[in-house]
């Protein structure tokens, strides 16, 4: 095939590559390149004190006050996530007091968590954080579990 004038064609073919590679050489490679993928994903903790893969470093909890109970404000991101999609756990972490909350659960193809915590005996702080079941960020879906919530307190 020849190229058009002004464009340049470049075809490369890999096959005759992969042929002169031997066995243990495609392992090697194939083990090169999970590492790869394992330092570029990590373990990242989550507000509910627990830990997942995921890719660090990126964005993906949104935090908002309320003057309300931490009652009323765990009530309300209960509903929400219900509505939303599913609760998975539910539970009191193990070193704090009765004045935090969290559970975690799945919203449109995303893990979530949850943290309900007094701030002071008038203020309770919501924390939400979302990744995809790839690891990444979706800070899109905390931020709308979050105006929700408050949406679901004001009424």
């Amino acid at each position: 095939m020849r190229p058009s004038r002004g464009k340049i064609a470049i075809v490369l073919d890999v096959s005759g590559i992969l042929d002169c590679i031997g066995g243990k050489m495609k392992t090697k490679l194939f083990a090169a390149l999970v590492g790869i993928i394992l330092v570029a994903t990590g373990c990242v903790s989550t507000v509910a004190d627990t830990h997942t893969a995921a890719v660090p470093l990126q964005q993906d909890r949104v935090e908002g006050r309320y003057q309300r109970t931490v009652d009323q404000v765990y009530q309300a991101s209960v509903q929400v996530v219900q509505h939303n999609g599913v609760i998975i756990t539910e539970y009191i972490p193990h070193d704090t007091t009765n004045s935090v909350r969290s559970f975690n659960g799945k919203v449109s193809e995303c893990k979530v968590w949850l943290r309900v915590e007094a701030v002071d005996p008038q203020v309770t702080q919501v924390t939400v954080q979302a990744r995809t079941k790839w690891g990444a960020s979706d800070i899109e879906v905390a931020h709308e579990l979050e105006k929700q919530i408050a949406l679901q307190l004001a009424r």
